[in-house]
């Protein structure tokens, strides 16, 4: 899932890997499957929680019980902000076939949970409506270096970090909200883990082939070995204070509350 600047175009339950009509029908198929079991979901939150720097302070979460409507608001935004997202990527890298068979399964996945949570909404009475988003994507955003192959490492390593932290808000989240959207919250960790890992994969396949460690190639000599794990360590510090900061506006990947709704 995307951070939810529904106005940022280049920001663009889980479906199997399984191929024929039965793959097609489940694509369509937007009713949520059985969530996850607890074994099965500390297991995918390992890797979540080391690529993270800090786990959703107690006091998002406190907010986030009294303010379920803002929240599933700004979750649908986030959907469809994570499937334009990806969608953007395909249209802007379409000689980088790796990306474009992962972005491709990702927007439809992302889609689908716009349509899963705009049916919650409905059941519940909450109205979509537009959101002012948070500081959380620009503020990862804004480092972005404007030069390729480095403009394109850095926007995966982020797609990498705001899909780790949706996946632990849910899990987090799933621990404090009603029954109904627990049950849901722990449907979506398995394709919001599976996303992280996604970018992240993509992020360190496009800085190895720009680095020549692929195919027993001569390293670039202006990319050091230890640039994208500094890159990674530099995006984990500033999602972190993103996080850990107060903020003035409550939303899905926002700070310590500290203001208006």
């Amino acid at each position: 899932m995307g951070s939810g600047d529904a106005n940022n175009i280049e920001d663009v339950e889980d479906i199997e890997n399984v191929e024929g009509a039965e793959g097609l029908e489940a694509c369509f198929d937007k009713s949520p499957k059985e969530s996850l079991k607890e074994d099965s979901k500390d297991e995918l939150l390992k890797p979540v929680a080391a690529f993270l720097g800090c786990a959703t302070p107690q006091a998002w979460l406190d907010r986030a019980v009294d303010e379920k409507a803002i929240l599933l608001v700004d979750h649908a935004h986030c959907e469809k902000k994570a499937a334009s997202t990806a969608l953007n990527l395909l249209f802007r890298y379409v000689d980088r076939t790796e990306l474009l068979h992962k972005l491709a399964q990702l927007a439809r996945e992302e889609l689908l949970h716009f349509e899963q949570v705009l049916d919650i909404m409905e059941k519940r009475g909450v109205q979509y409506e537009h959101l002012q988003p948070s500081r959380y994507a620009q503020g990862l955003r804004q480092h972005v270096r404007t030069y390729e192959p480095a403009k394109l490492i850095d926007t995966l390593i982020i797609g990498a970090f705001i899909e780790a932290r949706s996946c632990e808000r849910f899990a987090a989240l799933a621990d404090v909200v009603d029954a109904e959207l627990a049950k849901y919250y722990r449907f979506l960790l398995k394709s919001e883990s599976r996303h992280f890992l996604d970018y992240l994969e993509l992020a360190r396949l496009y800085f190895d082939q720009h680095a020549g460690a692929h195919d027993g190639q001569v390293r670039s000599r202006d990319v050091r070995p230890d640039e994208f794990d500094e890159r990674v360590a530099f995006f984990r510090r500033e999602e972190s204070r993103l996080i850990l900061e107060p903020d003035e506006l409550f939303r899905f990947h926002s700070g310590v509350p500290n203001g208006r709704f």
